[in-house]
């Protein structure tokens, strides 16, 4: 036998070029004969189409005692019309290779369909009868209430949705709908009926108040006159957008402890309320908490998960509670969040202080700020590949009532934001004398480490 070497070449390694330009997609504005505003974008290749249809039935509506009726309401609008019941409206959707569902939030109910771009008016058809004449069946209605009062009793036991409760609560004032959890209570879930779901969706839904935003592969489509053959048929009368209420909340530094006998865990949610989206410091308030609780190498999770070990991941961040028609009135919550061991929630606590004083003290670095940029702004190309993300994000424009090129430009302002602004947004959004603390975990052993903090005054919620 001979031995043959074996040569290999070795090529140069590609090297990636410049980023292309990129924007997010610019939508058309369009008013259908029925009233109904739409904002449709061609998005070449994306054969997946999606609709979201905001309507203008927010929380806030819903009548005294009856919490929960637009979750219901938003649940029942899949669940049959006055042409197909439940099943068969599923199947239908089914053969189109559709999904469909929706639900309700502060700012209104949302409705979101996805669907092959060649089944896309046999869909939309569908959502036109949804829309124009939802069943609210009494069987399905009562089937809808049974659910949801069972998720209750899971929610309460989950740590997390506990100390989003606490704290809403404990922010805003006790008759605000803002304050009560969101899909109501056990209480006043009990008390809808299919009557009460069809008198606030009658009440509040109408195409003259309402948004549709289409996002996908329209070649060859006219989509002004597609929609105009489907839900250009749902019809209701004129009427007013609805008037934002102020949000107000009280962020005076003090302790919540939600009492979770035995408990091995403590879950922490840190938050007060700060401004919206139509304020001039959100992009530098997006690119500063970024950089303290945005990411695995922030600077909480920096101390408290790599150099103290206590959390599996912290994390800080702001999301808009609701935003008014004139930019005025809105706000967000801004907050930091994660869980530690019971004996190390003192500690964790003092470290995270000590990070934001630290913050004030020093400020970020510029190497912070630029990670910050690539991965907020450097990834947007690839965040907004689907039509969905698309969709979903025009949607949020015109539920808190920005302009249609917001997005576009707020990318635009986060990559020109310097870190001196970026550090002063992140310091105004968290100081540490405004922040209240909710801690879900076993009050016995925590109580006593956590009041000689001196984070404010400590309070027990038992039950």
């Amino acid at each position: 036998m001979t031995d043959t070497a074996a040569t290999m070449t070795f090529h140069p390694q590609p090297q990636g070029g410049p980023p292309r330009p990129w924007d997010f997609p610019a939508p058309e504005r369009a008013v259908l004969g029925n009233g109904l505003t739409v904002l449709h974008c061609h998005r070449p290749g994306q054969q997946v189409v999606a609709v979201e249809v905001l309507l203008d039935a927010p929380l806030d509506a819903e009548p005294e005692g009856l919490d929960g009726v637009a979750t219901i309401a938003a649940r029942a609008l899949n669940e049959g019309t006055a042409r197909h019941s439940a099943e068969e409206f599923a199947a239908e959707l089914e053969r189109c290779g559709a999904t469909m569902d929706a639900h309700a939030d502060h700012p209104g109910m949302r409705v979101s369909l996805e669907v092959p771009a060649s089944r896309l008016e046999r869909a939309l058809g569908l959502l036109a009868d949804a829309l124009r004449t939802p069943a609210f069946d009494r069987a399905e209605i009562e089937r809808l209430v049974g659910n949801r009062l069972d998720e209750i009793p899971h929610e309460l036991a989950n740590p997390a949705r506990r100390a989003a409760m606490a704290l809403y609560k404990e922010l805003f004032p006790a008759g605000s709908r803002i304050s009560r959890p969101r899909q109501g209570t056990a209480e006043s879930v009990a008390r809808i009926d299919a009557d009460a779901a069809r008198a606030f969706y009658t009440a509040h839904a109408r195409p003259s108040t309402s948004t549709l935003v289409l996002v996908g592969d329209l070649t060859g489509t006219d989509p002004v006159a597609l929609l105009e053959r489907t839900v250009g048929e749902w019809s209701g009368g004129a009427a007013q957008p609805r008037p934002v209420p102020a949000i107000t909340s009280d962020d005076a530094g003090r302790v919540v402890i939600v009492d979770r006998p035995g408990a091995v865990q403590t879950q922490l949610l840190i938050g007060r309320t700060g401004p919206d989206r139509h304020d001039a410091v959100w992009p530098a308030q997006v690119l500063g908490t970024y950089c303290l609780g945005g990411t695995l190498t922030s600077r909480l999770d920096r101390v408290l998960r790599e150099e103290k070990g206590y959390t599996y991941g912290v994390r800080a961040f702001g999301q808009v509670l609701r935003s008014g028609p004139d930019g005025a009135g809105g706000a967000s919550m801004l907050a930091i969040s994660g869980s530690v061991a019971t004996e190390v929630t003192a500690p964790a606590l003092e470290d995270a202080w000590q990070v934001l004083r630290t913050l004030a003290e020093e400020g970020l670095t510029d190497d912070e700020r630029d990670v910050a940029v690539q991965n907020l702004v450097g990834v947007a190309p690839l965040k907004y590949e689907t039509a969905a993300a698309v969709a979903d994000t025009l949607a949020d424009q015109v539920e808190q009532h920005l302009p249609d090129d917001f997005q576009a430009r707020l990318y635009a302002r986060m990559a020109s934001t310097g870190t001196v602004e970026a550090t002063a947004a992140v310091v105004n959004a968290f100081p540490t004398d405004r922040l209240v603390v909710v801690l879900v975990g076993d009050a016995a052993r925590i109580e006593e480490p956590v009041t000689a903090l001196g984070l404010g005054p400590v309070r027990v919620v038992r039950g």
